[in-house]
């Protein structure tokens, strides 16, 4: 059974050792679960940026900054820019291409204000995006911000 998404907000439990493992277990049980959502294309002065978002059960955990001329992950923190126009569709394959490519890094940095773990996952020696898992590192954390765009994006 895959595993839950954590439901609304509340005090900060006290965390451990256990817990930050258990939450990177978790992420690596989820893993084969993650799909690409549909390619967030955006142009500007700067040119043209993609983001791929990490999907699982229908929400958007983190998205992928692509680079659109090597069609490759970019290094988080660096949304890559490109002056090439980009069609969403010649997109599609390669993103599910790399996001079965992704690895559990074996660490987890803990977020007070959330109240979760964020493991994060890495492409090549790139670290490209985080997973957010609940405090006692049993339920996964979309970023209901990120699900939204998405949804607002395609619906």
């Amino acid at each position: 059974m895959p595993p839950p998404i954590r439901g609304p907000p509340g005090r900060s439990p006290p965390i451990s050792k256990e817990d930050a493992e258990r939450a990177i277990e978790t992420v690596r049980e989820l893993l084969h679960l993650l799909t690409a959502g549909p390619a967030l294309v955006r142009s500007g002065p700067d040119g043209w940026h993609v983001d791929i978002p990490v999907m699982y059960q229908g929400y958007a955990l983190d998205r992928i900054h692509l680079d659109i001329d090597k069609m490759e992950p970019s290094p988080k923190g660096r949304p890559a820019r490109s002056s090439r126009e980009v069609n969403p569709s010649e997109i599609k394959g390669r993103a599910e291409e790399i996001v079965s490519e992704l690895r559990v890094l074996d660490a987890a940095e803990y977020r007070e204000p959330e109240r979760c773990w964020a493991v994060p996952l890495a492409w090549g020696p790139y670290l490209v995006a985080h997973v957010k898992i609940s405090s006692d590192g049993r339920e996964v954390v979309p970023d209901y911000g990120l699900t939204e765009e998405v949804r607002r994006y395609v619906y």
